[in-house]
Protein backbone atom coordinates (compact mmCIF):
# COMPACT_ATOMS: atom_id res chain seq x y z
CA UNK A 1 0.00 0.00 0.00
CA UNK A 2 1.21 3.64 -1.00
CA UNK A 3 1.47 6.50 1.11
CA UNK A 4 -0.76 8.74 0.97
CA UNK A 5 0.40 12.34 -0.26
CA UNK A 6 -0.27 14.98 2.37
CA UNK A 7 -1.09 18.34 0.21
CA UNK A 8 -0.27 21.38 1.73
CA UNK A 9 -2.71 23.21 3.70
CA UNK A 10 -3.66 26.40 2.40
CA UNK A 11 -1.53 28.00 5.14
CA UNK A 12 1.30 25.74 4.51
CA UNK A 13 1.50 26.54 0.81
CA UNK A 14 0.99 30.53 0.95
CA UNK A 15 4.32 29.51 3.52
CA UNK A 16 5.87 27.73 0.58
CA UNK A 17 5.19 30.01 -1.65
CA UNK A 18 6.55 32.75 0.07
CA UNK A 19 9.62 31.14 0.95
CA UNK A 20 10.34 29.91 -3.04
CA UNK A 21 9.18 33.52 -3.74
CA UNK A 22 12.26 35.37 -1.57
CA UNK A 23 14.21 32.47 -2.62
CA UNK A 24 13.78 33.40 -6.42
CA UNK A 25 14.04 37.07 -6.09
CA UNK A 26 16.61 37.93 -3.54
CA UNK A 27 19.61 36.55 -5.29
CA UNK A 28 18.72 38.40 -8.53
CA UNK A 29 17.96 41.93 -6.76
CA UNK A 30 21.64 41.13 -4.71
CA UNK A 31 23.63 39.96 -8.12
CA UNK A 32 22.20 43.23 -9.46
CA UNK A 33 23.80 45.11 -6.95
CA UNK A 34 26.95 43.20 -6.94
CA UNK A 35 27.21 43.64 -10.70
CA UNK A 36 26.93 47.36 -10.72
CA UNK A 37 29.37 47.96 -8.00
CA UNK A 38 31.65 45.64 -8.07
CA UNK A 39 31.24 43.73 -11.74
CA UNK A 40 30.96 40.64 -10.10
CA UNK A 41 28.49 37.39 -9.91
CA UNK A 42 27.04 35.83 -6.95
CA UNK A 43 29.29 32.83 -7.25
CA UNK A 44 31.94 35.23 -7.87
CA UNK A 45 31.17 36.67 -4.46
CA UNK A 46 30.22 33.94 -2.59
CA UNK A 47 34.04 32.32 -3.64
CA UNK A 48 35.65 35.48 -2.65
CA UNK A 49 33.70 35.74 0.65
CA UNK A 50 34.93 32.39 1.67
CA UNK A 51 38.76 33.10 0.51
CA UNK A 52 38.65 36.44 2.37
CA UNK A 53 37.43 34.51 5.60
CA UNK A 54 40.29 32.31 5.05
CA UNK A 55 43.45 32.67 6.56
CA UNK A 56 46.01 34.18 4.20
CA UNK A 57 43.22 34.17 1.73
CA UNK A 58 43.50 30.41 0.91
CA UNK A 59 41.72 27.85 0.78
CA UNK A 60 42.60 24.02 -0.15
CA UNK A 61 39.94 23.60 -3.68
CA UNK A 62 38.28 20.52 -1.52
CA UNK A 63 37.77 22.98 0.96
CA UNK A 64 36.24 25.52 -0.77
CA UNK A 65 34.31 23.90 -2.46
CA UNK A 66 32.96 21.94 0.19
CA UNK A 67 32.57 25.60 2.01
CA UNK A 68 30.19 27.01 -1.03
CA UNK A 69 28.84 23.61 -1.50
CA UNK A 70 28.94 22.89 -5.12
CA UNK A 71 30.75 19.85 -7.07
CA UNK A 72 33.86 19.66 -8.07
CA UNK A 73 33.46 19.94 -11.67
CA UNK A 74 31.10 23.61 -11.43
CA UNK A 75 34.25 24.61 -8.63
CA UNK A 76 37.12 24.17 -11.11
CA UNK A 77 35.12 25.94 -14.56
CA UNK A 78 34.08 28.99 -12.02
CA UNK A 79 37.75 29.22 -10.87
CA UNK A 80 38.90 28.80 -14.70
CA UNK A 81 36.78 32.17 -15.25
CA UNK A 82 37.71 34.17 -12.42
CA UNK A 83 41.32 32.91 -12.86
CA UNK A 84 40.89 34.64 -16.02
CA UNK A 85 39.83 37.53 -14.95
CA UNK A 86 42.81 37.58 -12.60
CA UNK A 87 40.04 37.46 -9.04
CA UNK A 88 41.93 34.42 -7.92
CA UNK A 89 44.92 31.83 -8.55
CA UNK A 90 46.03 28.58 -7.95
CA UNK A 91 49.05 27.22 -6.13
CA UNK A 92 50.26 23.86 -6.14
CA UNK A 93 49.86 22.43 -2.60
CA UNK A 94 53.29 21.23 -0.97
CA UNK A 95 51.42 18.94 1.55
CA UNK A 96 49.07 17.49 -1.12
CA UNK A 97 51.25 16.53 -4.66
CA UNK A 98 47.30 16.08 -6.41
CA UNK A 99 45.86 18.80 -4.04
CA UNK A 100 45.53 22.79 -5.83
CA UNK A 101 45.41 25.63 -3.23
CA UNK A 102 43.21 28.68 -4.65
CA UNK A 103 44.09 32.30 -3.20
CA UNK A 104 42.42 35.34 -3.81
CA UNK A 105 44.34 37.72 -5.24
CA UNK A 106 44.83 41.84 -5.04
CA UNK A 107 42.59 42.21 -8.02
CA UNK A 108 39.83 39.92 -6.51
CA UNK A 109 40.30 41.82 -2.70
CA UNK A 110 39.94 45.15 -4.44
CA UNK A 111 36.44 43.49 -6.48
CA UNK A 112 35.30 42.21 -2.60
CA UNK A 113 35.97 45.49 -0.99
CA UNK A 114 34.13 47.24 -3.79
CA UNK A 115 31.54 45.51 -3.65
CA UNK A 116 30.79 44.80 -0.10
CA UNK A 117 29.44 47.81 0.82
CA UNK A 118 26.26 47.84 -1.80
CA UNK A 119 26.18 44.00 -1.06
CA UNK A 120 25.51 44.92 2.64
CA UNK A 121 24.15 47.77 2.52
CA UNK A 122 21.43 45.77 0.02
CA UNK A 123 20.76 42.99 2.76
CA UNK A 124 20.01 45.18 5.56
CA UNK A 125 17.85 47.31 3.14
CA UNK A 126 15.43 44.19 2.27
CA UNK A 127 16.48 42.10 4.79
CA UNK A 128 18.02 43.06 8.37
CA UNK A 129 16.17 46.84 8.83
CA UNK A 130 12.42 45.79 8.34
CA UNK A 131 12.52 42.89 11.17
CA UNK A 132 12.52 44.05 14.52
CA UNK A 133 14.86 42.34 16.76
CA UNK A 134 12.83 39.58 18.10
CA UNK A 135 11.78 38.88 14.00
CA UNK A 136 15.36 38.84 13.39
CA UNK A 137 16.26 36.24 16.25
CA UNK A 138 13.13 34.24 14.71
CA UNK A 139 14.26 33.99 11.33
CA UNK A 140 17.50 33.14 11.98
CA UNK A 141 16.19 30.41 14.05
CA UNK A 142 13.99 29.47 11.35
CA UNK A 143 16.87 29.25 8.98
CA UNK A 144 19.54 28.06 11.06
CA UNK A 145 16.62 24.85 11.56
CA UNK A 146 16.04 24.67 8.01
CA UNK A 147 19.70 24.38 7.31
CA UNK A 148 20.22 21.56 9.84
CA UNK A 149 18.13 19.34 8.11
CA UNK A 150 19.79 20.17 5.36
CA UNK A 151 22.96 19.11 6.25
CA UNK A 152 21.78 16.25 8.13
CA UNK A 153 19.72 14.77 4.84
CA UNK A 154 21.71 12.53 2.76
CA UNK A 155 21.76 13.09 -0.89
Amino acid sequence: MEDETRWLTPSEQRAWRAFTGVHQKLPSALARKLQATGNLSVADYVVLVALTDAPHGRQHFQELAKAVDWERSRMSHHLNRMNKRGLVKREDCPKDARGVHVIVTPTGRAAMEGAAPGHVATVRRLIIDPLSPEELDMLTDLCEGILGRLEADPR
